[in-house]
Parts: structure tokens; C-alpha cells; sequence
């Protein structure tokens, strides 16, 4: 669990989009992060580890890690990174051309079981090298239409992306793993519509124990775990970028009061949803 005493707000970026170059670049000290901007990081070289929310990832050689909006994370002392990280908002995103959207999407779910995966051979090659033009176009003068010239490499990069991750992905055409990934995609679409297994499993035809064999299969963690976790990155978005009071929130999760929301968030958090809230007061101003 990660403590958000030190926590860091992101910075305002220009345009909404952002690109660094990252050169054996040395993280000396464990500093949260909570993202505003989705993050891509395509790293030629990495060593160390990084904590997401709950989770911590190895990071090894090439790979690709992906943060979504509204989730928290730092990398482990002594972790060095060298290659890219790109960040963008949405209403940069809106300039990328409308059939990127569903990679986006998929890339950008928030529960995926593992946000990183790795690079190899072509796909290493030719994403290393688009990345190179888009930094090369980002730090150009300003010119006319350069957003959307820099928009253009983002969908090509988010679209080798998503074909990247489903190619990685194994047993694509096995029936469990149709109901898993079908099981993602419900609890990223429904997170605080429900809370219960057994609404996601009616749904997709299968019993809720068998919906729960078929998680902890593929990913390690039950349905119910995927679901609070799920739940825990909705409530942080809600109370990071919206205004509601902690009790609507609570409701709207389907908490059956505000002290059981509270006691929910602090046990996956380690603050209470008002100390959280009271982190990004003074965003913006």
C-alpha cells in the first residue's frame, strides 16, 4: 500500500502533452505520484520496480508501461530508466483521429492485471524509432497544425501499442480467457454500478464461482479483488476531479452508508476519502 503523505500532484503541461527523454535517469527517492495525464513509458532500458496503486511491477530491459488518469504511482529507489514517457490529457487526445479510440480504451482500462508488457524484434524497432519522431517533432518551434502532427504519431504509437498487447497476451482464442477479458471490460465500463459477482457473472452467462476460478487463472486476484480495485480507482477519480460530497459518492458505489465508503477507501488507501480529497484542493490555483 502506498502512503500518500508525500503525495505529488501532477504539473500542469502545456497543451496538455508532454514528452521526455529519459537517459539512465537514476529515481533516488520513493515519491507518489498522482496522475492527472495518462502516462505511456517506452523504456529501451529499465531496472528496478514500480508501485501502481496496490501493486508493485519489475521492470527489466525493453518494455512498455502504461499509467492511467487518476491513479498513484512511484518508482522504487535505485530503479533507472532510459527511453521515453509521454504524457497526454484528454482534450489532446481528442485531436488524435476518432479509430484510435477504441486502443485507447483497451490500453487505458485501469485494471488491467499487469500495465506493463514487453518489446521484442520488430516491434521494439519500430516503436522505438516513432517514438524518436515524435520527441523530434516535440521539440520543434511551434508551428501551425504541430498538435496535430504530434496527435498523428500518438494514435500510430497507441495503435502498435494495442496490437503489441494483444499479441502478448496468451491463449487469446481460449474460452476462459474470452471470459475474462469480457469480465475487464464489463468492470471498467460498470465500476460503481454494482458490487457484486454474481450481477458481472449473470451477464456473461457462467457461474460466479466459475467466474472466479477463471480470474484468479489469469491474473492471480479473485473477481471480488478485481472489483474493489476497480471501485477504489473510480472513487479516487471521483473525489480527485469532481466536486460531489464523500456521502453521493459513497451512494453512488452502492456503499450502504458514508462510514462504510470511508472504512472501504482507508483499507486500500491508507487515508480517509476526505484526506484524499484534501490533496487536491489547491490544484489550478
Amino acid at each position: 500500500m502506498q502512503s500518500i503523505s508525500h503525495l505529488v500532484i501532477d504539473k500542469e503541461v502545456k497543451d496538455s502533452f508532454k514528452v521526455d527523454r529519459l537517459l539512465n535517469a537514476r529515481q533516488t527517492d520513493e515519491c507518489p505520484v498522482s496522475v492527472v495525464y495518462n502516462r505511456i513509458f517506452i523504456l529501451e532500458g529499465a531496472k528496478g520496480a514500480v508501485r501502481l496503486d496496490q501493486s508493485t511491477y519489475a521492470l527489466s530491459g525493453n518494455e512498455v508501461f502504461l499509467i492511467a488518469k487518476g491513479q498513484i504511482f512511484s518508482f522504487l529507489p535505485g530503479t533507472v530508466l532510459t527511453g521515453q514517457e509521454i504524457l497526454f490529457g484528454d482534450c489532446f487526445w481528442d485531436r488524435a483521429p476518432e479509430s484510435a479510440s477504441n486502443c485507447k480504451a483497451v490500453l487505458f482500462n485501469r485494471i488491467l492485471p499487469n500495465p506493463i508488457f514487453p518489446l521484442t524484434g520488430s516491434d521494439a524497432t519500430d516503436l522505438f524509432a516513432i517514438s524518436d519522431m515524435l520527441l523530434q517533432e516535440y521539440d520543434k518551434e511551434d508551428y501551425p497544425n504541430k498538435l496535430d502532427a504530434m496527435a498523428a504519431y500518438l494514435k500510430i504509437i497507441m495503435i502498435k501499442l494495442a496490437n503489441i498487447q494483444s499479441s502478448s497476451t496468451k491463449e487469446m482464442n481460449d474460452f476462459d480467457q474470452e471470459i475474462y477479458q469480457s469480465f475487464l471490460t464489463l468492470v471498467s465500463e460498470k465500476a460503481g454500478s454494482t458490487r457484486e459477482v454474481a450481477d458481472f457473472a449473470r451477464e456473461l452467462s457462467v457461474s460466479a464461482r466459475k467466474l472466479s476460478e477463471v480470474c484468479r487463472s489469469k491474473s492471480g486476484s479473485g473477481a471480488k479483488e478485481i472489483i474493489n480495485k476497480a471501485l477504489i480507482a473510480e472513487a479516487k477519480r471521483s473525489l480527485q476531479f469532481t466536486v460531489k460530497p464523500v456521502k453521493e459518492i459513497a451512494y453512488r458505489l452502492h456503499f450502504a452508508t458514508p462510514e462504510q465508503f470511508s472504512h472501504f477507501f482507508k483499507k486500500y488507501t491508507g487515508a480517509s476519502p476526505a484526506d484524499f480529497r484534501q490533496l487536491f484542493v489547491n490544484i489550478g490555483r
